[in-house]
């Protein structure tokens, strides 16, 4: 029924914690999923920073960044400027390059308060890596949720359960937050079958970023990647009130990672790099002042697909 359990590694990115969930070194990918970080929970001081991720790039991938407490003010080289709050998302797709930069609004660092929600990043087709970039926004009303029994449901991206939600995704998946009251019982989508049957995805699994769930007979808890066989069908029951991340699809194949570029080819990552440090990547129109350079390591030879180095600069 489980095929894998991972455990977040918490990761202090000067001054604010993350739990760095995927890639993992026996499990790179979860469908496209190449990259999952849970940010906080936190409480930022009144006058602290808070989020502060300087202007930089990306390509071959999109990101999706969900909160459910706080806000994030997003700016990119497209020329959008969004806040994202609570039950929102930002889907940003990256493609042949985009630049963008994650703040914290100067009003919210003058009073503090929380923050907790996650980022994935996911890779794109071969067909679709070199895609223009683009970046949506979407509200709550776009997301189709349930709620009943102490269960409630929002669809954040691709389809499952019958429902569609409105990101524009480009490959087959599905990414579910349930919100489970104690003694609640429901099931992430159906699996498919390991000789080739027809509905379901290849890829689960579920990502408890508060409380405690049981799985089969065994228990998990905050912080833990519950990576599913493709045949499972489990019944999941909530033993405390617990927020659930449900994420999966269908697998596009292997992703070098390197710094915050993912792509099918070394030598699409090695121009990225050059068009970096070169400066020929523009920076957001409202947030040029300044940017993360391109980490000070040598060249490599060409890694294993999904290597992940230097770090990614994101805490979220």
């Amino acid at each position: 029924m489980i095929e894998m359990v991972i455990d977040a590694r918490r990761k202090d990115l000067g001054g604010f914690e993350v739990g760095r969930v995927l890639p993992f070194h026996a499990r790179r990918m979860v469908g496209p999923f190449i990259f999952l970080d849970q940010m906080g929970p936190a409480e930022f001081a009144p006058g602290s920073e808070a989020i502060n991720v300087r202007p930089h790039p990306h390509i071959g991938l999109s990101t999706l960044t969900y909160l459910f407490e706080g806000e994030i003010m997003h700016r990119d080289n497209t020329g959008a400027t969004q806040a994202i709050r609570p039950g929102e998302v930002n889907w940003m797709t990256a493609g042949k390059g985009i630049v963008h930069s994650e703040r914290t609004d100067p009003l919210k660092k003058a009073t503090g308060g929380p923050m907790h929600g996650m980022q994935a990043w996911i890779a794109l087709p071969e067909e679709a890596e070199e895609t223009d970039p683009r970046f949506h926004h979407h509200a709550e009303e776009d997301q189709p949720a349930y709620e009943n029994g102490g269960l409630f449901a929002r669809l954040v991206a691709g389809e499952a359960y019958g429902a569609k939600a409105a990101v524009p995704v480009s490959s087959p998946l599905f990414y579910v937050h349930w919100e489970l009251g104690e003694g609640v019982r429901t099931a992430p989508p159906p699996g498919r079958s390991a000789i080739g049957g027809a509905g379901g995805y290849s890829e689960r699994a579920l990502y408890i970023a508060r409380g405690e769930i049981e799985v089969g007979d065994r228990v998990f808890h905050e912080g833990q990647m519950v990576v599913l066989e493709p045949t499972a069908e489990p019944t999941i029951k909530a033993l405390k009130p617990s927020t659930v991340m449900v994420l999966g699809g269908e697998p596009v194949g292997p992703r070098i990672i390197w710094w915050n570029f993912v792509h099918s080819k070394q030598e699409r990552i090695d121009q990225a790099k050059a068009d970096w440090k070169a400066g020929r990547m523009a920076l957001p129109a409202e947030d040029d002042a300044e940017f993360i350079p391109l980490p000070d390591v040598p060249s490599t030879p060409e890694p294993a697909p999904a290597t992940v180095k230097p770090e990614p600069t994101h805490p979220v």
